[in-house]
């Protein structure tokens, strides 16, 4: 007995690491009251018709799904969180008039800052990336209050994500919309241009009136050609002045005279005048075929996204339910006074290391 008495005499850092390791089994053995842990696992699950795909930016960046895990992770852990805890539940009550000295919440009308940070010691969210689940612990005194405390975090992780999925659809849809509003008034305005433009000229084509007075004298000097040859057939047997000749020359020189007035006519037409209106009549309906394509594709991009919308809503999917603990998990006693052991014993070997290595130095 003198020996041991001599030896922690002359090592006190001994008897400090043995009081320390002491202090820490009867807190946990003997003072420690329990706590009751209940568990959750979850997954989001969105209605998705198309396969995903799988691509090298999806594989190094992660998936939709990972992102969204870690976006309800932040939140369930979140001081947002929090606040709705204090409003669903007695969250101060309850911690802070159960458990013992160490473990309870100490001042519980202290700043949202210390409530947070108890807040994080007794929930616990991580996330399985191998899986793609989240599993969800809470700490509680009771184990009714455990489970309804598990219960809320679902409940306000799957209104979190939908209202962010809601808010970015109704965005999206309000500048679509706006987006096809000022199409259809673009293509309304185009149009009231072009009837203007036309009621104004007389014209409902101006280009197709020029391509009809080509026609007219194409279909005149076929037919002027015919009476020509006619001409040169009947001069050889008949005389100059027969009735068959004189007819055939009046019938030439009226199609002539035709001719020559539409040409005219075309001439006119093909003038800087009525070239100036058909290339005013082509520019206003460039502008509205251009303004019924784009009225047309915004459209098609607002009915896609409302299609659309219905899938950016998220499901938390429970794959095991918040569980009622029958028995208390917490603190781990053992564990957590074989862990200080060890460390205590590390720290109090590497201070006796460094005590005779100054001895043998004074030597």
């Amino acid at each position: 007995m003198r020996a041991i008495f001599r030896f922690f005499a002359s090592y006190p850092h001994w008897v400090l690491a043995l009081a320390v390791i002491a202090a820490g089994a009867a807190y946990w053995f003997g003072y420690a009251h329990d706590r009751y842990v209940s568990r959750a696992t979850i997954v989001l699950e969105s209605p998705q018709v198309s396969a995903p795909e799988v691509n090298i930016s999806s594989i190094l960046g992660g998936s939709s799904g990972s992102k969204d895990l870690l976006l309800l992770r932040e939140y369930l852990l979140s001081v947002d969180m929090l606040k709705r805890a204090l409003a669903d539940l007695d969250f101060r009550e309850h911690y802070s008039s159960n458990g013992d000295a160490i473990a309870r919440l100490g001042n519980p009308q202290g700043p949202i800052e210390d409530l947070h940070d108890y807040y994080r010691q007794r929930v616990h969210v991580e996330m399985d990336e191998h899986a793609g689940v989240l599993n969800i612990e809470v700490e509680a005194f009771e184990p009714a209050f455990a489970q309804r405390f598990t219960e809320l975090l679902l409940e306000a992780g799957e209104e979190h994500m939908n209202g962010m999925g809601q808010r970015l659809a109704e965005e999206q849809l309000t500048f679509l919309e706006d987006q096809v509003e000022q199409q259809r008034d673009r293509l309304d305005q185009a149009r009231e241009a072009l009837l203007q433009y036309q009621n104004e000229h007389g014209l409902v084509a101006p280009t197709k009136t020029v391509e009809s007075l080509n026609q007219v004298v194409g279909t005149l000097e076929g037919e002027l050609a015919r009476l020509k040859a006619k001409r040169r057939a009947l001069s050889s047997y008949q005389s100059a002045q027969s009735s068959e000749m004189v007819r055939v020359r009046n019938e030439i020189q009226a199609l002539e005279e035709q001719i020559a007035k539409e040409r005219n006519r075309l001439a006119q037409a093909k003038g800087s005048a009525l070239n100036e209106v058909a290339a005013g009549y082509e520019s206003l309906q460039l502008q509205v075929d251009f303004a019924k394509q784009t009225y047309s594709e915004a459209l098609s991009n607002l009915e896609q996204t409302r299609m659309q919308a219905a899938r950016k809503l998220k499901q938390v999917s429970v794959l095991q339910s918040p569980v009622l603990p029958e028995y208390p998990t917490r603190p781990r006693a053992s564990y957590n006074t074989s862990v200080l052991a060890i460390i205590t014993l590390f720290v109090a070997f590497i201070l006796n290391m460094v005590i005779l290595i100054i001895r043998d130095h004074r030597d």
